[in-house]
């Protein structure tokens, strides 16, 4: 969580980051419960914020925080069943859209499978109709999924685990059929 998270340093890092946008996932706060300096602080180096807190206490949530002015801003998906977790924050920067992501866990139980994939495919359908209207879209945040056996230090140990499901992973690809690009694989194409 944010407060957690403060009380080690985060705004040290922050600075040390020098990022124009920051997008934080599983926040598990509201901006009113951060301590006064520190709000102040992230007020000032990130004046444009966006924060969508899971309505549950201390759970889940997102933030983006901006030196950069968007156009206009969005929380969630459409959908009460997600929204209510507070799981995406949208910045609209001319053509280009942001969305910050914290995707659903499956749980170990596997309960929860379904609820992510259906999220993935309801986030998917909203960025096909964003295409086709010619804007750009940046998905970033905590995917809760690794696509390949590369991006895990362990894969076959997490063979049967949410996070590294065959149902899960065939979303990854779904997403780099319609165009979406994985960053972190295309500059560090071996990188375990």
């Amino acid at each position: 969580g944010l407060r957690a998270a403060l009380a080690k340093n985060f705004i040290a890092s922050v600075r040390t980051i020098d990022a124009d946008i920051l997008c934080l996932q599983e926040i598990k706060s509201r901006p009113e419960q951060l301590p006064p300096a520190a709000l102040a602080e992230l007020c000032e180096l990130y004046p444009y914020q966006t924060w969508n807190p899971a309505e549950r206490p201390g759970y889940s949530g997102t933030a983006t925080l901006s030196r950069l002015q968007p156009d206009d801003t969005g929380i969630g998906l459409g959908y009460t069943e997600y929204d209510s977790e507070g799981r995406v924050t949208i910045h609209h920067l001319g053509d280009v859209i942001l969305y910050n992501i914290y995707f659903p866990n499956g749980r170990n139980d596997l309960s929860r499978v379904p609820y992510k994939l259906d999220f993935y495919a309801r986030l998917l359908e909203q960025c096909d109709q964003l295409h086709q209207t010619g804007k750009q879209i940046i998905l970033t945040g905590d995917f809760n999924t690794s696509h390949k056996e590369i991006d895990l230090k362990n894969a076959r140990a997490n063979a049967g685990s949410t996070g590294f499901l065959p149902e899960e992973r065939l979303w990854i690809d779904r997403y780099l059929e319609r165009g979406f690009v994985d960053t972190f694989r295309q500059l560090y194409p071996e990188k375990v």
